[in-house]
């Protein structure tokens, strides 16, 4: 599919490094490591706002800001995220907020002209018995993870908002649906983060307190693939310069692992010596998920950041600031 900017055929290429490049969540995860990302190639014009400056649920808000700053680039890395404990008890929560958040920043850079915009989903989107690895043809085609399926809804729903206006508008907005993610400013909090960040916390506390044993949920068996930040940070900056089409990019490294493996990884970065228990009472959520990343080597990209070297920098960023993480 062909798309075209002022009736001009668009071909991917470096962005103006001088241009507004506006960042929706960019104190999170993934936006905070797109912005780093951002400044170490030389972008000289990003902006942002807290969810505490600006509301993106308010859509007269959105649309006076984006007409405010006026940006060329977008990125929507804002989202309401959590592990499977949140999901599943707040799945109202999830797809409404999400839902606002994205018709909002969405329609409002459209509003504006917004040459270039990067929506950002979660493999989530894809059923829960995907064929595996996953391919982005995948998507709708079975059933989704009851634990997160209103989070994956809405997700989905963002990328079709963005293939609808490469259909209707022409403009080379694309999409790309990380892996699970870690790093820097994750979600460390005991009943709203996701696996990995969780499992951090506990085994640290644990290691600090010398506690003798660790329980976490499920048997443990599930794969899962993990993807540093700041990989995907690059990632996303490499599709804007260099990608241009209507599905959807997965974005990961290709490998998993169990989650008792990421358990002893995790276990043995902390100093952990104890036991681990599993509580098999709770659920295991999808039993494997593991992205096909064909179409992202295509593009001339693959993963840098090893599981134990990206783990070690986690751990280390999080003891630096236990104390002032958000809860």
């Amino acid at each position: 599919m062909t798309t075209a900017v002022d009736g001009v055929e668009y071909t991917p290429g470096e962005l103006d490094r001088d241009a507004t490049f506006y960042v929706a969540g960019h104190r999170g995860l993934v936006g905070s490591a797109i912005v780093r990302r951002l400044e170490s190639a030389g972008f000289e014009n990003i902006v942002g706002k807290t969810s505490a400056e600006l509301d993106l649920k308010n859509r007269d808000a959105v649309f006076a800001y984006m007409g405010e700053v006026k940006p060329k680039y977008v990125v929507l890395a804002a989202a309401k995220v959590g592990g499977i404990l949140a999901n599943s008890t707040y799945p109202v929560d999830f797809l409404s907020d999400n839902m606002r958040i994205q018709v909002n920043v969405l329609d409002a850079a459209l509003a504006n002209d917004v040459e270039r915009v990067l929506f950002l989903g979660s493999s989530c989107i894809y059923p829960k018995y995907a064929e595996q690895p996953i391919r982005e043809d995948s998507l709708l085609t079975g059933h989704l993870e009851p634990t997160n399926d209103a989070y994956a809804i809405a997700k989905i729903a963002g990328i079709l908002q963005t293939q609808a206006v490469r259909r209707q508008y022409g403009l080379p907005w694309i999409s790309a649906m990380p892996t699970n993610l870690y790093g820097p400013n994750d979600n460390f909090s005991p009943k709203g983060s996701h696996v990995l960040p969780a499992l951090i916390r506990r085994y640290d506390d644990a290691a600090k307190s010398g506690a003798p044993s660790v329980t976490n949920w499920g048997t443990g068996t599930p794969r899962r693939e993990f993807l540093h930040a700041d990989d995907m940070a690059d990632a996303c900056l490499h599709l804007l310069e260099h990608y241009d089409g209507p599905d959807q990019v997965n974005v990961g490294t290709g490998s998993d692992v169990t989650i008792r493996e990421i358990a002893e990884t995790i276990a043995g970065v902390t100093g952990f010596t104890g036991e681990t228990d599993w509580d098999t009472s709770k659920p295991d959520g999808t039993p494997q998920k593991l992205l096909d990343v064909s179409k992202l080597a295509e593009a001339g990209w693959t993963a840098k950041i090893t599981l134990e070297e990206g783990m070690e920098r986690t751990v280390a960023w999080y003891r630096d600031h236990v104390d002032s993480i958000r809860e």
